[in-house]
């Protein structure tokens, strides 16, 4: 894979220990649900997560995404090459990616247990694509879209994990 120069990260608290954060986000496609659902950062388009028999658990295991987003085709595969329970995964793109704003890349995620709470913080380094057209689209978005989705997957793990108060009923006199 050749040089990665730009690099994002977001770090949350989450309220669970380190196990129960790895457990739930090493499911890649609960991980990568945000590429899932149509939105404004993939123009209103979607990809699909397809995995291998190692269900992207296991270094060497590939995860293959595909779709569209602003009405053009998209496609990678991702394989993963570090698992340390429960503290780190990290995967990167195997070949050359077909996608808008980023190119080759390598993201992960790293879990530090600090009391009741973990500290969970997921990072991608990328380089611009290769063609002119999407290159350049790449320095005008390709920050946004790193940022979008650290911070996707890290709000959605934290919102699994955020203690939801009981309703409540008040009786009316």
């Amino acid at each position: 894979m050749r040089a990665l120069p730009h690099h994002y990260e977001s770090v949350a608290s989450v309220p669970a220990p380190a196990q129960s954060v790895f457990s739930h986000i090493d499911d890649h496609a609960r991980l990568s649900s945000h590429m899932g659902r149509a939105s404004w950062a993939m123009g209103g388009g979607r990809m699909e997560v397809i995995t291998d028999e190692g269900l992207g658990r296991t270094v060497g295991s590939h995860i293959r995404m595909t779709g569209r987003a602003f009405g053009i085709r998209l496609s990678l595969d991702e394989v993963v090459t570090e698992r340390d329970v429960p503290r780190r995964k990290v995967w990167e793109t195997a070949g050359q990616p077909r996608l808008l704003v980023i190119g080759q890349y390598r993201m992960g995620f790293e879990i530090t247990p600090q009391g009741s709470v973990s500290r969970l913080c997921v990072f991608i380094d990328y380089a611009l694509p290769d063609s002119a057209p999407q290159r350049w689209l790449g320095r005008l978005f390709g920050r946004y879209f790193a940022r979008w989705c650290t911070q996707r997957m890290v709000s959605d793990a934290v919102s699994h994990f955020r203690v939801r108060e009981p309703l409540r009923t008040i009786k009316s006199v």
